[in-house]
């Protein structure tokens, strides 16, 4: 006798997808989600980037966000990548890829099923994310900005003409101002741009790119080219997986000009005041031929990094040293301390590049450590963490659905089984820097760097040999604490010995993106918007990408990945106040 075959990965999500359609009441809902079942919205059900965990919480905020935004025929979209069987933060599920309506457009969602043999599958995670505007999307958009083939009068202006008259904005203000021309204000730009959105990009840099190409001489980024592409233009195949600063560099040099960005280099963004009678901002910018510009946007973007302002803790008796003090930021000629004795203050990924780098160019080094850090290899450890960029499959908008469908419990919960894998594998190392002084963290609950960054923008090393160096002996390590004070020479230690130096960099990191606010708009509206970056109540990134207490104003920032997802999120939300659909 033939068994019956076991139902398909498509087959478990339909059922559940037809029970889920033809659900209303909080109970209904609630019954379909396990007990610590996850919905996550990205603005396609409540103009939120949310979190809400729990089926009792599920229940209770769903069925009415489903109502409000008229969504409805949730299905498993054809087009995307099919449903299967894949495990996910230890636990075996069925993943779908869905599509839905609402009243202002489409959205994208995942769902993951998880299976028992004494019940139905039930939701463990939802996301419902917002994927176009109806009337609004890309494409209608960039129909709407179509030529015709051929302009009939040769003598008018050509396509560069336009260009030029464009971007200089001097009979008109852009919607929106994006204030810092890295990668997060770029993807901004970008997304914006596709919808119509007129944006201006302003920074203080001479030129495009240099917010990269400027930092110190042997950068590169720390995780492998997959995870990184910008919008609507990925790195080319031929890229090799850790990019050089100077390449990032030329890149967005070449990313501003091929997505026809309107940037203004050497340009400073004075602070503004919001004219809500007006409905627009009142900004001021120091262009480079030092006159004042004002401009009338109605919304800025805060593009300034998370870790964009250097941090230069007090250092007691620093002022005592008679060498030079500079802060990482600032360091970029390591041949010149050739022989000599230098301190780096600070053991996180800068910190260490430097160091080496230094030590490649024939300094004496000299670690200060003043916290724990975690520290792993940049391969393959560090790298488990982007598992989701890896392998055939998906594309690429595929995956950024995957990695933004993961909430915050779920996430940490993914992120201590990388961690203790990276552990395993990195054992011998941690063990040599145990030996000789070093202090080792792994993040909050042994939940490793990605949620670090995300709640402080640091405090770890991507390993690319400065540890082994330590370990050898080949840089000095000190640990801050036992220091008993500077001298002009060095530092004089607790135990009476005394360290000459020459130079002291302080990596001491960064400030977050709220450090601004303040100084720019006014202690009232840092008020109103808080803090900015580190997680909130919603488990949510605080004030990223979403509306904040202060009218008009946004932030973005984040890695390339971040940015790439999120900027088109933030772009929708602009648009639809724009053309009056919020």
């Amino acid at each position: 006798m033939l068994q019956a075959a076991e139902p398909s990965a498509s087959q478990f999500v339909a059922r559940w997808l037809a029970d889920f359609n033809a659900a209303a009441s909080p109970d209904s809902i609630g019954a379909l989600f396990r007990p610590d079942g996850h919905w996550r919205d990205i603005v396609a059900l409540t103009w939120q980037i949310t979190t809400s965990s729990g089926r009792d919480a599920v229940a209770a905020m769903l069925p009415a966000a489903l109502a409000s935004a008229g969504a409805r025929n949730f299905t498993v979209d054809p087009d995307r990548f099919p449903p299967r069987f894949v495990a996910r933060a230890g636990e075996e599920t069925v993943e779908a890829i869905l599509r839905f309506e609402t009243r202002t457009g489409v959205g994208a969602g995942i769902l993951r099923l998880t299976l028992t043999d004494s019940e139905p599958p039930r939701a463990w995670i939802l996301l419902t994310a917002l994927e176009s505007l109806a009337g609004y999307d890309e494409e209608t958009m960039r129909l709407a900005r179509e030529e015709p083939a051929f302009d009939r009068d040769f003598g008018g202006p050509n396509w560069l003409d336009k260009r030029g008259t464009a971007r200089l904005y001097a009979d008109r203000d852009p919607a929106v101002l994006v204030v810092g021309g890295g990668h997060a204000g770029l993807a901004a730009a970008a997304s914006l741009g596709a919808l119509g959105v007129s944006a201006l990009v302003v920074d203080r840099m001479a030129r495009v790119g240099d917010n990269w190409r400027l930092r110190y001489h042997g950068l590169k980024l720390h995780n492998q080219v997959y995870s990184n592409h910008l919008p609507y233009l990925p790195f080319p195949k031929t890229w090799p997986h850790y990019i050089p600063k100077d390449k990032i560099a030329n890149w967005l040099e070449l990313y501003v000009e091929a997505m026809e960005i309107d940037f203004w280099t050497s340009t400073s963004f004075e602070g503004g005041e919001y004219d809500a009678a007006a409905g627009h901002w009142n900004v001021r910018l120091l262009i480079a031929d030092g006159t004042t510009r004002v401009l009338h946007p109605r919304h800025v973007v805060m593009a300034t990094s998370v870790s964009g302002t250097p941090n230069l803790p007090e250092i007691p008796t620093i002022d005592r040293f008679a060498g030079t003090v500079v802060h990482s930021s600032r360091f970029a000629v390591p041949e010149t301390w050739r022989g000599r004795n230098v301190f780096v203050f600070g053991t996180g990924t800068s910190a260490h590049d430097i160091a080496q780098e230094l030590h490649g160019n024939g300094a004496h080094v000299t670690m200060v450590q003043r916290s724990p850090t975690l520290v792993v290899n940049v391969e393959p450890s560090a790298q488990l963490y982007d598992g989701v960029y890896y392998g055939n499959g998906p594309t690429l908008a595929d995956r950024d659905l995957i990695n933004a469908s993961f909430p915050l419990p779920v996430l940490k919960q993914a992120h201590k089984i990388l961690t203790a894998q990276a552990r395993a594998i990195d054992a011998p190392l941690l063990d040599g820097l145990e030996k000789i002084g070093f202090r080792l963290e792994f993040g909050e609950d042994g939940t490793g760097w990605p949620l670090k960054y995300r709640t402080r923008g640091g405090g770890y090393y991507f390993n690319v040999g400065c540890s082994e160096l330590l370990v050898q002996g080949k840089i000095g390590l000190i640990q801050y604490h036992d220091i008993a004070s500077f001298a002009p020479g060095g530092v004089a230690m607790k135990d009476g010995r005394m360290l000459l130096g020459d130079l002291a960099v302080l990596a001491t990191g960064y400030k977050g993106p709220d450090h601004l606010t303040a100084s720019l708009f006014g202690a009232d509206v840092a008020a109103r918007v808080g803090k900015v970056w580190g997680f909130d109540d919603k488990q949510e990134l605080s004030n990223m990408w979403m509306p904040t207490g202060q009218t008009g104003l946004w932030f973005t920032g984040g890695s390339f990945a971040q940015c790439r997802i999120y900027s088109r999120y933030l772009a929708m939300q602009i648009k639809a106040r724009e053309v009056g659909l919020v």
